[in-house]
């Protein structure tokens, strides 16, 4: 990466990626847009590794508290993330993007493994990398894992898409004159306990100095402008 380089990491909701109508799955239009703005932002020189949760395909916290056990719930949250990384790098492909997936859980036929020097060299070369299975552990959210792969790949930013347009210092579906902040810092993040976003994955950025945008992708050309550095959603620095 030269000095006048950005590298982002865009965390994906998974959630996000689902069918509006049933509220699970894979909306095929949600996953060419979104392609089509991981193309155009990666037009202009920006390096993109992307990493995207699996809430669509499998919720395990839900599935745990339903007594299954919680380490095979998170297990299967992992391999959510990995149909999703397909389906996206499937639509990238098509968008004549080139693109790997890497996959902390190994499954050669599907992914290449993680390995760190590997990812940084496809982005250098102008590939966008999709980081799949968390971080092969279980207990760790994919927010954590985008931290983690963000600090690992020497990111300038990590990108945090969701269905929500940023931080409040409130709840808004609980309290009405939530106000939306247009910046905080890490530490009121964590102290105020805002739940947009895991807090050990803000921790971590924090310690690592690598500042966090909130955004609301399901708005056309939103993941353009937060790739670009644009001012949207929540600064987290």
């Amino acid at each position: 990466m030269t000095d006048d380089t950005r590298r982002v990491l865009l965390k994906l909701s998974g959630e996000a990626f689902a069918d509006p109508e049933v509220g699970y799955g894979i909306d095929p239009l949600t996953v060419q847009r979104v392609a089509r703005e991981v193309g155009e932002a990666q037009a202009t020189g920006v390096e993109v590794a992307v990493v995207v949760g699996g809430g669509n395909i499998f919720r395990g916290v839900s599935q745990a508290a339903k007594g299954m056990d919680p380490a095979t719930a998170d297990y299967m949250g992992m391999l959510a993330t990995v149909i999703n990384a397909l389906a996206l790098r499937d639509a990238l492909e098509k968008e004549e993007i080139d693109t790997r997936v890497q996959s902390a859980i190994t499954m050669q036929e599907l992914a290449e493994p993680y390995i760190r020097l590997r990812a940084i060299r496809h982005l250098e070369k102008g590939r966008v990398v999709i980081f799949a299975a968390g971080t092969g552990n279980p207990f760790f959210t994919t927010d954590t894992t985008a931290a983690l792969r963000a600090i690992e790949i020497n990111a300038d930013a990590l990108l945090k898409a969701s269905k929500v347009d940023g931080v409040y210092d409130s709840d808004p579906a609980t309290n009405a004159s939530a106000t939306k902040l247009d910046e905080i810092t890490y530490m009121d993040f964590i102290a105020g306990e805002l739940r947009v976003m895991d807090t050990t994955a803000v921790t971590m950025c924090k310690e690592h100095k690598v500042p966090i945008r909130v955004f609301d992708m399901t708005a056309p050309g939103n993941i353009v402008k937060a790739v670009r550095g644009d001012q949207i959603g929540t600064l987290v620095h």
